[in-house]
């Protein structure tokens, strides 16, 4: 994966990427308002989530805080993790993990990712539940 590729979305941005044995399909899709009503469409199809916020905004951190919503989760710094904790309880029994990572090194992404391809991996024959989307 190259992480200089790594950017703020505008929008929408498909890729693949290999993950030792999986090929993974990534739908980034931005945070912006007028996006976040067309997340759901993407979730009924979706294996994994990833939900990364930029903790250095901190006048987006409460609108992102909203829009969380029962999803796995990459911080991008680690003092914030606290900030998600009362969330946890609306995850339930699903696989979560809060993975700090740097955009500008790199260093966490490739560990959170290949996390979640063991989740995948494990629960490949598990639909997801209609409860767990919406």
């Amino acid at each position: 994966m190259n992480l200089s590729k790594i950017t703020t979305t505008v929008g929408l941005n498909i890729g693949t990427i290999d993950v030792g044995k999986a090929r993974l399909m990534f739908w980034d899709l931005g945070g912006q308002e007028e996006l976040q009503s067309l997340w759901d469409k993407y979730y009924a199809e979706s294996h994994g989530v990833i939900y990364v916020i930029d903790s250095t905004d901190e006048e987006r951190l409460s609108e992102s805080k909203e829009a969380f919503e029962k999803m796995i989760k990459l911080l991008s710094v680690p003092d914030i993790k606290t900030a998600f904790s009362d969330c946890a309880p609306k995850i339930g029994k699903r696989d979560c993990l809060v993975q700090p990572c740097t955009a500008l090194t790199g260093d966490g992404v490739n560990e959170g990712i290949e996390w979640m391809v063991k989740c995948v991996v494990r629960n490949i024959h598990r639909p997801p539940r209609q409860k767990d989307i919406t």
